[in-house]
């Protein structure tokens, strides 16, 4: 067993002002997606300014921020919240949706698109291989605050986190969801793309990777509290909003190569 390492959640404290891990690590997604973004943008779009990048990066990162928010009230606590909707602004303590923030992105790319003479797939391919520059940094945060912690097991590697009641040696699953979502779907993506790919299908490999390792973890990780299983002991709201994913994914890649030529370069 691995001793977990004691981080206080709070990285700095002004007075009465805490700047939480939680809370940088978005700003190092974001940050990250917008330096990689920068390399990538004469191949996207020679015509396109900086100015306009970090408009596009911030709308999108408002869809992330508000969309994971709302889609966790939504998808896993809606009674705690509609009992005490002060909580909502909580967003130190955790509580974000991966998928609610994937919508939230998809109606940023849809307005913003619409703006700027771009069709929504055209963003959504040439935004797909940052975001796990930002969902890697987000498990870190999740590792930081002890929370979204695994089952009990007798694994090597396995940690007691001290938000645990229980005590029990665990599955450390926000590193495996670190590894998979974060650095394994960077490389998936970024290897891809360097190659000239026809429109949907960057999209479509996001979608579907992130459905396929998303679904895979959740058979170690223990659910949402107030939710827990939904059938069989086992499938969990996780892996039921993945489901469209993989199939949508496989959907798009598979139009993508039956509809589309190639699409210019987009390799960084």
């Amino acid at each position: 067993m691995l001793p977990y390492p004691q981080i206080d959640p709070v990285a700095l404290a002004i007075g009465p002002l805490k700047i939480h891990w939680y809370g940088l690590m978005y700003l190092i997604g974001i940050g990250g997606a917008w330096l990689l973004a920068s390399r990538r943008l004469n191949r996207f779009d020679p015509t396109w300014t900086k100015e306009k990048l970090s408009d596009m990066v911030f709308w999108m990162s408002m869809g992330v921020i508000v969309g994971g928010r709302l889609g966790y009230v939504l998808f896993y606590d809606l009674h705690a919240y509609l009992a005490s909707p002060a909580l909502i602004f909580e967003v130190w303590k955790g509580g974000m949706s991966f998928h609610g923030g994937f919508i939230g992105v998809m109606l940023a790319a849809l307005w913003f698109g619409k703006k700027n003479n771009k069709s929504f797939f055209q963003l959504m391919d040439f935004v797909a291989p940052m975001v796990p520059i930002g969902l890697g940094a987000g498990r870190i945060g999740n590792f930081i605050n002890a929370e979204l912690w695994g089952k009990a097991t007798d694994v090597p590697w396995a940690m007691v986190f001290p938000t645990d009641p229980a005590q029990l040696a665990r599955h450390p699953s926000q590193l495996y969801q670190f590894a998979l979502e974060g650095v394994a779907l960077f490389a998936i993506l970024w290897l891809f793309s360097r190659k000239p790919r026809p429109t949907m299908a960057v999209s479509g490999m996001f979608a579907l990777f992130y459905g396929i390792f998303r679904f895979i973890v959740e058979f170690v990780r223990v659910p949402d509290a107030q939710l827990g299983y939904l059938a069989w002991n086992w499938l969990t709201m996780g892996q039921v909003l993945c489901v469209p994913m993989i199939v949508g994914g496989l959907f798009l890649i598979w139009l993508a190569y039956h509809r589309a030529p190639a699409a210019p370069a987009t390799a960084v």
